[in-house]
């Protein structure tokens, strides 16, 4: 039994603690333990809060709540408490995603207060592999240099606006996006076949931790579709993400794009899990 049934908001000294949590299942939690190995748990730099749910030394669920809702090992007692504090709070995110049971019992409480999401994704597979792609990988395929930002931004733009349905360049105008989209290629996390000033393919590698890295923005030209890119472009970044990041590769994908799935299985990804997401 938990001595507590309420949600507290967590900072640097519960460090150790959240990691170890987030530790025991590194392929679901990548992001979350991605943002909080990069900044603590200061919500300053967090761009957030991190709720606990249990005692100091007993810490048995999480939720990162800043611009996107995860929660992290929740069964219902936790999604019951996290749910509480974000009812009085307010929503501040602009999607609750994370494995589906979780997800879906949160959304079911938050639904009455918060209102209709302008999107749900029911049932989003989790992929991961940690063997090198059994496809050649194509060569051309390389990490994006910062003055080819502007050749980059507008097939990030239109991969965003695809996937999510909404532009990023909304609300502030899109600041935040491209400065997401910079310090990827900074930080050598972004990757692109670009030929004559055109990109082909893209994808990112969003969150890294030592056990795991995420990958995520993959986009080929529609006018190029079908032609073998994104099999021997994943291939590419795979190869790389293991070489530079981490042993294990993952990623999630939308139930219905089974092309994509299909692409992600040549490349040697199996499903391990499955996420939802409720867009706003």
């Amino acid at each position: 039994m938990l001595r507590t049934s309420a949600s507290r908001v967590l900072d640097d000294s519960d460090r150790d603690e959240v990691l170890a949590l987030l530790d025991s299942d590194p392929v679901a939690n990548v992001f979350v333990s991605s943002r909080v190995r990069a900044v603590g748990l200061n919500p300053a730099r967090l761009g957030g809060q991190m709720w606990g749910f249990g005692p100091r030394g007993g810490l048995v669920s999480l939720c990162y709540a800043g611009a996107n809702m995860v929660p992290v090992s929740a069964g219902p007692e936790a999604v019951h408490a996290f749910a509480d504090r974000a009812r009085k709070q307010g929503r501040r995110c602009s999607s609750i995603v994370g494995p589906v049971d979780a997800v879906s019992l949160l959304w079911e409480r938050l639904e009455p207060y918060w209102g209709r999401a302008r999107a749900i994704r029911w049932a989003q597979p989790v992929m991961a592999t940690s063997r090198k792609p059994p496809v050649p990988a194509d060569p051309l395929v390389r990490r994006v240099r910062p003055e080819e930002f502007d050749i980059l931004l507008p097939a990030c733009v239109a991969m965003f606006t695809e996937e999510v349905g909404v532009s990023p360049n909304l609300g502030d105008g899109g600041a935040l996006y491209r400065t997401r989209v910079a310090e990827l290629i900074r930080i050598g996390r972004s990757y692109a076949r670009i030929d004559n000033g055109k990109v082909v393919f893209k994808a990112e590698v969003g969150a890294v931790t030592p056990q795991a890295c995420q990958i995520q923005g993959v986009w080929v030209d529609p006018e190029l579709r079908g032609k073998g890119h994104a099999v021997a472009g994943m291939a590419a970044v795979v190869e790389a993400a293991m070489e530079c990041f981490a042993p294990l590769v993952t990623l999630y994908v939308n139930d219905y794009n089974r092309s994509a799935r299909a692409v992600y299985r040549k490349v040697g990804f199996v499903e391990v899990d499955t996420f939802m997401s409720v867009l706003f």
